[in-house]
């Protein structure tokens, strides 16, 4: 339960310093709000995929931090040569250079979005109904007239 309660606290903490409403947070980082809602019930513990989702989304939280509350929040990325770049500069930069996609060793390949499904439970009931009985046919002809057919009882 410590654990589920910190990491709670956690993703309030992100939630606040970037102003988002639940469902503004749990649609950026691709969840649905019942599975944020659930995670601050503690029904269920926040899953592995869903830790990588916010940390994909805020590139700058700290993976310690997020998992274990070690660390700071906000970290930075690794330097390059010798000059400190935040996450969100860096994507800058890596989305800029994409256009030269010969000059890379690796092309970017996008990552497959994924979202997550409500499974609902559907009771599907048989109920024994006596078969329909024909009570009457009516044949219509060109000429305007009809016949009626009434079977047998």
């Amino acid at each position: 339960m410590y654990y589920i309660c910190k990491m709670k606290d956690r993703i309030y903490k992100i939630m606040q310093k970037a102003g988002m409403s639940n469902m503004e947070f749990a649609e950026k980082i691709g969840i649905s709000t019942s599975s944020l809602s659930h995670i601050y019930n503690g029904r269920n513990k926040p899953s592995l995929e869903v830790v990588m989702r916010i940390h994909k989304a805020y590139p700058t939280i700290g993976l310690d931090w997020l998992l274990y509350g070690d660390g700071e929040m906000e970290v930075a990325v690794p330097s390059v040569a010798g000059v400190e770049l935040k996450a969100a500069e860096n994507a800058k930069f890596a989305s800029e250079d994409q256009g030269d996609s010969e000059n890379h060793k690796e092309n970017y390949v996008p990552s497959p979005e994924f979202s997550s499904k409500n499974v609902e439970k559907e009771d599907i009931r048989h109920i024994d109904k006596p078969l329909p009985k024909i009570t009457e046919i009516r044949i219509f002809f060109d000429n305007g007239t009809f016949e009626v057919f009434k079977p047998d009882k």
